[in-house]
């Protein structure tokens, strides 16, 4: 007689995905589409594109705050709403806005590698989070402060960017020959500050 084996179950990943779950892609998607029209910004120079851009950083700031507040009030914490979290946060606090820099000017070589600097930032800050917030927790499991200004912070040095676009001031200067907006020191002073291990914000 032939050995009965179990079927294997499949599970469909939109049915494993919790309501912050969801407001966490929401946040990505607000990040994703911010890049979208920085680079229609480019192709047809009208300035609603990058504004709209622009605005949806801290529509997505609003998703990212809705999702760790449902999570916790439905008790629906897990790795993988972590990691999607820290994703979404990548995209729409570190290359979106690094993207919407380099659309309205912030394009020189020095200035891409100041964006560059700033997005890795992001990345390392969002990593180093993920290895040490179990070591950060409390017996309850919240963490109870961040090591280094969290990446939505990145709105701050976006909205600056956006009112020197506004009055056309990015102050370029000349460095070894090469070309800097001092703007763009925004972003320089904003990732090292996410990656700093000195500054203790306390976790709402």
């Amino acid at each position: 007689m032939a050995q009965m084996h179990p079927k294997p179950k499949h599970f469909s990943m939109l049915r494993s995905f919790h309501l912050a779950d969801l407001l966490t892609i929401a946040n990505g998607c607000c990040g994703i589409a911010a890049v979208f029209h920085a680079m229609r910004f480019l192709e047809q120079h009208d300035q609603r594109q990058i504004y709209f851009a622009a605005l949806l950083i801290p529509v997505a700031v609003v998703f990212d705050v809705l999702d760790g507040r449902i999570a916790r009030w439905r008790h629906t914490h897990s790795p993988m709403g972590r990691e999607l979290d820290s994703l979404a946060d990548v995209i729409s606090f570190g290359v979106a806005p690094a993207a919407i820099a380099f659309a309205v000017g912030l394009n020189s070589v020095l200035d891409q590698m100041v964006l560059m600097y700033f997005a890795v930032c992001g990345l390392s800050r969002l990593a180093r989070y993920n290895i040490t917030a179990d070591e950060l927790a409390t017996p309850s499991g919240k963490v109870r402060y961040f090591e280094g200004t969290p990446i939505p912070s990145s709105v701050v040095p976006l909205a600056l960017l956006m009112l020197a676009f506004r009055t056309e001031a990015f102050f370029p200067i000349h460095v070894l020959g090469a070309q800097l907006h001092l703007v763009a020191l925004l972003f320089l002073l904003s990732g090292s500050l996410m990656i700093s291990k000195t500054i203790r914000i306390p976790k709402p």
